[in-house]
């Protein structure tokens, strides 16, 4: 087992945190805080907003090629209305996983990335009870390219390191 100590705070976990996520779309909090309840209906893994904006929940997955587990980012992207509904349809059904992959834009900024909001995405669909794994197509950013070839332990430690900063507010 690898036990990790945050660079921030000193403190020690059992294992090395590797799954991070947002609750929330981007474009969330565009919205004015005493307009969210009003324009924006969320259930958890699907957000809509002013019935016009859609987006959905998955699990963009980084290979750490030298280690037992993966870097885990739990993102949002957007998804066109049809997409949507079809999907909120397929809630349910277990065949939902034979789905063409649906297109979309990131809507969540990846730490350590750089400008990830925009990128382009697919998701593909999961079995019951699974959020859709998110893949990145946007041709040669750093994201697209680390979920492909994966990275070392050593970066994956770079980046924990420095999510734990930013989620300690000392960046």
């Amino acid at each position: 087992m690898y036990t990790y100590k945050c660079s921030c705070c000193g403190e020690v976990f059992d294992e090395m945190p590797l799954c991070f996520g947002n609750e929330f779309p981007a474009y969330y909090f565009a919205i004015p805080p005493e307009e969210r309840e009003q324009r924006i209906e969320y259930g958890g893994s699907w957000c809509y907003i002013d019935e016009e904006h859609f987006f959905h929940r998955g699990r963009l997955t980084i290979p750490i090629v030298d280690y037992h587990e993966d870097l885990v980012f739990n993102v949002w992207t957007t998804i066109s209305e049809d997409n949507f509904c079809l999907r909120m349809d397929l809630w349910e059904d277990p065949n939902r996983v034979n789905q063409e992959p649906y297109f979309g834009w990131m809507q969540t900024d990846v730490p350590t990335y750089g400008k990830t909001i925009s990128l382009k995405t697919i998701a593909i669909e999961q079995d019951l009870g699974l959020i859709p794994e998110i893949k990145m197509i946007e041709e040669n950013h750093p994201l697209t390219l680390d979920q492909e070839n994966g990275i070392t332990l050593e970066k994956a430690i770079s980046i924990v390191d420095q999510i734990m900063k930013i989620q300690h507010g000392k960046t």
